[in-house]
């Protein structure tokens, strides 16, 4: 009953300070690292808290890249 509980405050703590755009990485890697946690001896919820951090920096790393892409394009063509 007290993994629930905790479950449950830490993804509503999660979703609450996640904008939109680093959601999607957060879930995928929260997805991802629960599973292997699970499977590693039982740390689903710490594996999936380690995976939303790693799967919002990576999601972030990309958008820069192509932030950074879309901007070298732009600067080309003038």
């Amino acid at each position: 009953m007290r993994k629930l509980i905790v479950c449950g405050v830490s993804a509503l703590a999660l979703a609450a300070g996640i904008s939109s755009a680093d959601a999607k990485g957060c879930i995928k890697g929260a997805l991802v690292g629960g599973t292997a946690g699970h499977f590693a001896g039982h740390h689903g919820v710490l594996g999936a808290a380690a995976g939303c951090v790693i799967g919002r920096h990576e999601a972030n790393k990309q958008a820069r890249a192509q932030q950074q892409q879309q901007h070298q394009q732009n600067q080309q063509k003038h």
